[in-house]
């Protein structure tokens, strides 16, 4: 599976942990920045990260900033991405297996690697239901202007 990774200056160092427990799980990773913790604006990070997973360079994404919002709202505006802010394992579960989550958001701030280590193997091992659920993907999809 080939993930794309990006993270602004608030989430750089749960990316580099994130980056490194993939790569160790043989995930193909491709970083997207930022590399240190000078200021860098969220939605400059998410856009390339969506795009990438939208336009299927990539087969899911992972996106980290201070809370996981601002950057989760930024790569929510690219056609095609449904990014899923989680920071607890049912939730993670839960936005593979029923609505599909292209793109996972968390925030640095908000919880410790532990804890989003779990929450990352679980949405990369989790695949989509499909059944009743892929009627209401499409309707979120129907959406997007």
């Amino acid at each position: 599976m080939k993930i794309a990774l990006g993270a602004d200056h608030g989430g750089v160092h749960l990316k580099e942990t994130i980056k490194t427990f993939l790569t160790e799980q043989g995930f193909e990773v491709t970083d997207f920045g930022t590399h240190s913790e000078e200021s860098v604006d969220y939605p400059d990070i998410a856009e390339p990260v969506a795009k990438a997973v939208a336009a299927g360079e990539y087969d899911r994404g992972i996106l980290i900033c201070g809370t996981g919002i601002g950057i989760g709202i930024a790569a929510n505006k690219v056609k095609g991405i449904r990014a899923a802010l989680c920071h607890d394992c049912f939730s993670a579960k839960a936005s593979r297996e029923h609505n599909d989550a292209n793109i996972l958001t968390m925030g640095e701030r908000v919880i410790g690697p532990g804890l989003a280590l779990s929450i990352v193997d679980i949405w990369v091992h989790t695949e989509f239901s499909g059944g009743r659920h892929a009627r209401r993907v499409a309707k979120i999809t129907n959406l997007e202007v």
